[in-house]
């Protein structure tokens, strides 16, 4: 499944992954150049510089979540894809597995592109950015098999709207990639913590600027754990609904 959505995705690579790295690029531009010069500086970092890690991080959950919802079900509803899949000697864990792990390399590749551009424009501080080259992949998977947990329970394309309006954008606005989550009240910054996002803000913000401490290694182990805890949900549901 994965080698056939990559032989497709390859004859339109440049139109289909160009969107998905503007868009976190305009809002580097226009809130980091524009707000920049109002907020002079967050944590003892210019304005820049806090929110480029960050809008990496969001790169990471759109690519992978694009792909694993409106995508996916296109070719499984519309497109008949996956019947027409299962038709050979592969199974259903073969098909959905490979789609999560599409998912995955498309939020990776989104990410790594845009992790190559700030680095260009002098965001990334750290040597210890390379790490990110590896930990990406595991952080697009987290969203690609939550993205893919939704698919397997919706029942109209139109539903995917409230996934990203109630989900996806909360994520992006209140996981600390625009401000410190300490801002937030008290509550609100504790139910933030316990979202997936802030976890990949903040191992990506601490690798691209240098800023290692004990949060860092937290919150890897809690984005790695929680990846391995729901990895067969999307597998186990999709099952379900396939067969049904």
């Amino acid at each position: 499944m994965w080698q056939r959505n990559w032989t497709i995705f390859r004859k339109v690579f440049w139109l289909s992954i160009a969107p998905t790295f503007f868009e976190p690029f305009i809002y580097l531009l226009s809130l980091g150049i524009g707000l920049g010069l109002f907020v002079r500086e967050i944590e003892g970092m210019s304005y820049l510089q806090f929110l480029a890690p960050g809008l990496l991080a969001s790169t990471v959950m759109f690519g992978a979540s694009f792909e694993t919802t409106y995508d996916s079900f296109v070719r499984m509803k519309y497109e008949r894809t996956y019947d027409a899949v299962l038709a050979t000697p592969l199974s259903i864990e073969d098909v959905v597995g490979g789609e999560v792990l599409w998912g995955a390399t498309r939020g990776y590749l989104n990410a790594l592109i845009f992790l190559i551009v700030i680095a260009l424009f002098g965001l990334v501080k750290s040597p210890d950015a390379l790490l990110l080259i590896v930990l990406l992949f595991v952080f697009s998977l987290l969203f690609a098999i939550i993205g893919m947990t939704f698919t397997a329970l919706v029942s109209n394309i139109a539903l995917f709207n409230y996934y990203f309006t109630l989900f996806i954008t909360p994520l992006f606005l209140f996981s600390g990639i625009f401000f410190p989550i300490e801002a937030l009240p008290s509550w609100a910054g504790t139910l933030a913590w316990f979202t997936p996002l802030y976890h990949v803000v903040v191992v990506c913000r601490s690798l691209a600027l240098g800023r290692l401490d004990i949060s860092v290694l937290a919150s890897s182990i809690w984005v790695i754990a929680l990846t391995a805890i729901l990895f067969l949900v999307p597998i186990a549901l999709m099952k379900k609904r396939l067969i049904k």
